[in-house]
């Protein structure tokens, strides 16, 4: 018995140290050889969860709500059947956590006052409003907790509430308002006025929905904090992964793409010891790098991986299909994804919509998807929303024969890249900017242009992107040799495609689609994508009308 007490001793002092893992140590002897009570059996689940072991954790929380019951504390009880809902949902567990959840609301019942027990329970049913759609329903009952909260005094329930609040305000339109309450409620994660797991939960919430709207200022400085948070308790599994997917995101939009991967990697290892969460941008956020690397099968693995967490792997999965040429394919994929979709997760899937129905030719709907990022951009003006919006804008108008109004939406997006240090986006853009300017027969800045995007692509190791640029760099060398001999008259010559290439425009240009082309010329289908890709390169376009266009304005069609 005395060593029992002694253990409890020490996993109580290294439990109130954030000594997670000798904690978890001597409260497991103390427990296998006397037995916990109510509150130390709490506090073993807190740092079993905290440090991977959930088996263990959820055992021991339900031990804890059985004692609170037999020595008569409901209210104890309540608080640990909310935690074990909240916990089991997070694992994946939802007919177990709506179990725990009932009894939780029923044990409420037998309770006058059930104080801060009761603004706890109201927190996951929030929750569940809040990703089923109902962000106005999720609201109101995050208010009704945070009133609970308030008048118990209990900051864990106050300040997770105020997070549910902030997170319904951006669904709802609003990410204004909504991160206005997270950086309220972070300052109180910080300053440690909640307890570990409350506040893991408020970190990793807040960071995604801050990079679900494009806030990468604030994303960053979060992230910058829960390093120091992590780091300062060296055996935290729960929300360590988080952190490192979070830092592979940042990562891979800063060019860092060899420090994204070990970030993802390390994701994938604490994913595996105990926090499931991380596995989405574990594997998502490495499957974005091979993509931009030209690492095909690769990244098609890893956004599988990404999936079987239970999310969809886009818009990085519909655009490897446009990479690889399966346009229709890619359609599909991202048009789904939108449609499915809540507000904040939808903004994420515009840019790449966009993207991907300009290359199927689709004006109006890139123009319709343009336009939704750009009101978006207009109701939460940060810069990189402002620098999605216009780089859609200026690409469709691009598309759509307008060179001359193309030109300011792209230049203002180049800046706002450069500003933002997204050296990837400012690169592209910037192979925009240059194809515009070649329109408008400015060559030499042209040729300038292409070839810093193509020096940008090369550093970052953006395979595919270099390529395209090193093509368009060739293009532009070309036209600037030809300038002086050139009458503006159309010649009926082929120009840099080849014979079968000119075949498969010609019948593009006809309106045919490429299952009828393949049939036509005798090829597969992948054949005829491929050498619409080639095409496509060739000659500064990226849709089917635009290089119809060109057929039509070049006397390619004879």
């Amino acid at each position: 018995m005395a060593t029992s007490k002694a253990g409890l001793d020490l996993g109580r002092a290294a439990y109130d140290d954030h000594r997670w893992g000798e904690a978890f140590g001597h409260f497991g002897n103390a427990h296998r050889e006397g037995g916990l009570p109510a509150a130390d059996l709490e506090r073993f689940a807190t740092v079993a969860f905290l440090t991977g072991h959930v088996d263990d954790g959820t055992d021991a929380l339900t031990r804890a709500h059985e004692e609170y019951l037999l020595t008569g504390d409901v209210p104890g009880a309540v608080r640990c059947a909310a935690w074990l809902g909240i916990h089991l949902l997070n694992s994946g567990s939802s007919a177990a956590s709506s179990g725990w959840l009932a009894r939780g609301t029923r044990l409420l019942e037998e309770v006058d006052e059930p104080g801060a027990a009761q603004g706890l329970l109201l927190i996951p049913a929030a929750v569940a409003k809040l990703y089923g759609g109902d962000a106005a329903g999720a609201s109101a009952l995050f208010s009704r907790a945070h009133g609970v909260g308030t008048a118990s005094r209990d900051r864990d329930v106050t300040c997770l509430a105020q997070l549910g609040q902030g997170q319904a305000q951006v669904m709802l339109g609003h990410p204004a308002d909504g991160l206005e309450l997270f950086d309220e409620v972070m300052v109180a994660a910080i300053s440690g006025e909640v307890s570990a797991i409350p506040c893991g939960i408020i970190y990793c919430a807040t960071i995604g929905t801050c990079q679900a709207v494009f806030d990468l200022p604030r994303a960053l400085e979060w992230t910058q904090a829960l390093d120091r948070w992590c780091e300062g308790q060296p055996d935290l599994v729960l929300f360590s992964g988080q952190c490192h997917a979070h830092r592979a995101e940042l990562y891979v939009l800063r060019g860092q793409w060899d420090e994204a991967m070990t970030a993802a990697a390390k994701a994938q290892e604490r994913s595996a010891r105990g926090d499931p969460e991380a596995r989405f941008g574990a594997f998502y956020y490495q499957g974005e790098v091979q993509r931009l690397r030209g690492l095909f099968e690769a990244a098609a693995v890893s956004y599988r991986a990404a999936a079987d967490s239970g999310f969809d792997p886009q818009p990085g999965m519909a655009l490897l299909h446009l990479a690889l040429g399966e346009v229709q394919l890619a359609r599909h994929q991202i048009n789904d994804a939108v449609a499915a979709a809540d507000p904040t997760w939808r903004s994420r899937l515009l840019p790449g919509l966009v993207e991907i129905e300009l290359a199927a030719g689709d004006l109006a709907a890139a123009r319709a998807a343009a336009e939704d990022l750009g009101r978006f951009a207009a109701g939460y003006p940060a810069a990189m929303p402002r620098a999605l919006a216009a780089q859609a804008d200026g690409a469709v108008l691009l598309e759509e024969g307008e060179t001359a109004a193309a030109l300011k939406p792209l230049r203002t997006a180049w800046t706002l890249w450069r500003t933002l240090e997204i050296p990837y986006e400012a690169a592209r853009c910037r192979v925009l900017v240059a194809r515009a300017r070649r329109r408008l027969g400015d060559e030499e800045t042209a040729l300038m242009d292409f070839e810093a995007a193509g020096k940008e692509f090369e550093e970052l190791g953006a395979a595919p992107a270099h390529a395209l640029a090193d093509a368009l760099i060739g293009g532009a060398t070309q036209a600037r040799d030809d300038a002086a001999a050139r009458t503006g008259a159309p010649d009926g010559g082929q120009g840099p495609l080849t014979g079968r290439e000119l075949e498969v425009l010609r019948l593009v240009a006809a309106g045919k689609s490429n299952r009828e082309v393949a049939v036509e010329l005798f090829l597969s289908e992948k054949t005829v994508a491929r050498h619409l890709s080639n095409i496509f390169l060739k000659l500064e376009v990226s849709s089917r009308v635009s290089a119809s266009r060109y057929a039509y304005e070049h006397g390619l069609m004879a």
